[in-house]
This record gives C-alpha cells, sequence and structure tokens, in this order.
C-alpha cells in the first residue's frame, strides 16, 4: 500500500514561523515534523511515499530528495498557485497512487500511532476508514461519531471524536470529482449516509500542531525527558 503525506497547506495560524519555513519542516524533539512521518511509515512497512508541496515546497523536496536517505521511494504531486485543500490534493495526486486504496497522513500532526494496524485494512465496498481521536481543546465537539458496526455518522447530538488526519482513502471515492481546489470532508459525509465510511478510535498520543505555543509545549516537554 502507498502512502500520501499532506504538505501543501500555507500554515498560516504558526506563522511568523512559515513566513520562511514550510510547516511541515518546524522541528518536534528535534526532528521535523514530516520526517517523523517518514520514519514512522518506513518502520511500518510503507516505503513508497507521495508528498503533495505548494507553500515553500522546494524546500520539502531539497530536505527529503527522493526518499533514499530514509529507505523509501518519495515522488511528489506539486500544486501551484495556491494549495488544493485535502480532497483536491488527494485527486490530484491520484495517479501518482495508483488504483488501490492508500493511507493518507497529515504532516502538521504529531503522534506515535502505529501505522501497521493499517497495512491490512481492506475496505471491501466502503470508501474510506479514519482514525479518531478524543476532542482536543480546540475542536471540542468532534467531527464524527462511531456505531456499533464501525461505519462513521455526523448526526448532531451524538458523542463524537475528532478526525486524526491519518486514514485509508479508495480511489473511488473521488469519482465523479473534477480538477481545483476542494475539501475532502463533504465527500466523506455524503457517502456515511451509505454507511460507506468506517474509523477507529485511538487512545495513544496525538497533537495537532495548530499553534505556536502548542509547538513550544510539546518541545518543552521533549527536553524534559531527555
Amino acid at each position: 500500500m502507498r502512502a500520501m503525506i499532506l504538505a501543501a497547506g500555507k500554515g498560516e495560524r504558526m506563522r511568523p514561523l512559515t513566513l520562511f519555513k514550510p510547516k511541515p519542516l518546524l522541528e518536534v524533539c528535534g526532528t521535523t515534523l514530516i520526517e517523523h512521518h517518514i520514519i514512522n511509515l518506513k518502520k511500518a512497512g510503507f516505503d513508497d511515499i507521495v508528498i503533495n508541496t505548494c507553500w515553500l515546497g522546494q524546500q520539502i523536496m531539497a530536505k527529503l530528495g527522493s526518499g533514499g536517505h530514509y529507505g523509501v521511494k518519495i515522488r511528489y504531486s506539486a500544486e501551484s498557485p495556491e494549495p488544493l485543500e485535502t480532497g483536491g490534493g488527494m485527486f490530484k495526486a491520484l495517479p501518482l497512487l495508483g488504483d488501490d486504496p492508500f493511507l493518507v497522513v497529515n504532516a502538521d500532526i504529531k503522534t506515535d500511532f502505529d501505522f501497521r494496524s493499517l497495512s491490512n485494512i481492506t475496505l471491501n465496498d466502503q470508501l474510506a476508514h479514519l482514525i479518531l481521536v478524543n476532542n482536543p481543546p480546540h475542536n471540542s465537539t468532534g467531527d464524527f461519531s462511531i456505531s456499533h458496526n464501525g461505519s462513521l455518522a455526523y448526526q448532531e447530538q451524538v458523542p463524537k471524536y475528532t478526525y486524526s488526519g491519518i486514514g485509508i482513502y479508495h480511489p473511488k471515492l473521488f469519482k465523479g470529482c473534477q480538477p481545483g481546489r476542494f475539501s475532502v470532508v463533504p465527500l466523506l459525509k455524503n457517502h456515511m449516509k451509505s454507511n460507506l465510511i468506517s474509523g477507529d478510535h485511538f487512545v495513544g498520543n496525538w497533537d495537532d500542531i495548530g499553534c505556536i505555543n502548542r509547538l513550544l509545549e510539546i518541545n518543552k516537554n521533549c527536553k524534559k525527558l531527555s
């Protein structure tokens, strides 16, 4: 199974740090965010990786190269002049990802999630399988709920979890889509009505590096543990 790291965003909430450096190259515990993912993907057996780039993307390509240093193969899906968001970015990268389901991870999260748990996921008739986490302070109402059979839904007034930025996607999810900028969320919600999106709840370490204070806090805790 191939993997894709979403790394095209501008990181506007992290400015001024991201004015001259793309968010995936910010360091957490001494290693860039995107390298954490590459190392963990490699450990889990994912050695064919696609990375979408836009904002200061040349820096990411210069840092990672073709992936040989990490023991993986890296190919790039360059977006211009603006990032295509989650759905548009995945759709543009489909020629590099092939016809089979692929793993997706957001570059701007830090987690100890074991990607090996997704390597044998069989979607069958489903179109995506998402990993959900407990709601962080910035998303206290959550995104999706999990039913008894593992299907995801988004009804109001139902306890919900937050989408972690990790999931398995089938290319068929994007059937009928057109090139351009769009979010994957409306596609997911539409197919949830037919129970075609499943998920699991992850209770390990997970952080959305969404603001400078959170980045500083995590790095401070790393120093305490070292």
